[in-house]
């Protein structure tokens, strides 16, 4: 072979990499319908149900929505729902003025628990033990956040 050309697997992933992409892209989908059941079965929507999921204390409108991983106008919307069923209140900043933090209502503390009570209960994650889903908690969190994580390709 010329030096121009290029075998399909030196460019192409190693198909263990693809396969475990599919598994990881299985899993999220799984989740998400998982979220999305239960979300249903409070009256929420799966977005609203995350919104909760994440709001675990006072936090931005742009905290939240990296939480979600959305658009801040995203998270405002879910905000703004959530607000009109009096589960969140927008309070002004301590730290700035200029900016308001969320945070549960007694009532959305309440349905809050409620929702983290059902996403454990059949959870996709509940066939592996405790060690498992601390060991893949550890190897995602290094793959997320590692040195190339966000990095774009050239």
């Amino acid at each position: 072979m010329g030096e121009g050309n290029t075998r399909a697997s030196d460019t192409e992933p190693d198909t263990s990499e693809r396969e475990l992409c599919g598994l990881v892209n299985a899993m999220a989908r799984q989740i998400e319908a998982h979220v999305r059941d239960h979300a249903g079965t409070l009256g929420l929507t799966a977005a609203q149900a995350v919104a909760l999921r994440e709001l675990n204390g006072p936090m931005t409108m742009r905290e939240l929505a990296d939480r979600m991983s959305c658009e801040p106008s995203n998270a405002t919307f879910v905000v703004d729902r959530l607000e009109e069923k009096n589960l969140v209140e927008r309070r002004p900043s301590p730290r700035d003025r200029r900016t308001k933090q969320l945070e549960l209502t007694a009532d959305g503390l309440a349905l809050r628990a409620k929702l983290l009570a059902l996403l454990v209960q059949d959870s996709p994650l509940q066939l592996l033990s405790h060690d498992e889903q601390l060991t893949l908690y550890r190897l995602l969190q290094r793959a997320v956040t590692g040195p190339r994580a966000g990095a774009r390709p050239q």
